[in-house]
């Protein structure tokens, strides 16, 4: 799994315990999930359809720094499969985990569309595609 988002827990994150909101830590998750399905999807028109069970494990406090990680696990017709983890970036300690977040292709009017991808793409490989592309 890919670590890619760290956010720095914030007074205004904080629920009324002292550690991280999980509505919060839930909003960051959803934000994650988009970015990285928009890039390996290369369309920005997405949708989140399904989170399954959350399973939070501990908890952050103000000042600790978490990583959010995702990885794909499966790719459907029109949607993306994610699984998740998050954790403190010092101590590695695992906060919460979610085994699969459902994300959806749309098109221009909002229809779940078939996005054609078999496999995880990173940006840097399409960026060697393209400049090969142009050496011809």
């Amino acid at each position: 799994m890919k670590f890619n988002t760290r956010k720095w827990v914030k007074p205004e994150d904080l629920n009324p315990n002292g550690t991280l909101f999980g509505g919060r830590l839930l909003e960051w998750i959803d934000e994650e999930a988009a970015m990285y399905t928009i890039i390996q999807l290369e369309n920005p028109r997405i949708v989140t359809k399904f989170i399954s069970e959350i399973n939070f494990k501990s908890s952050a406090k103000k000042g600790d720094i978490v990583e959010i990680g995702i990885t794909v696990t499966n790719f459907g017709k029109t949607s993306i499969t994610l699984s998740c983890e998050v954790r403190n970036k010092m101590t590695h300690e695992t906060i919460i985990t979610i085994d699969k977040i459902i994300m959806v292709n749309l098109d221009k009017n909002g229809i779940p569309f078939p996005h054609g991808k078999t496999k995880i793409e990173y940006v840097k490989d399409r960026l060697n595609k393209a400049e090969e592309g142009d050496e011809d």
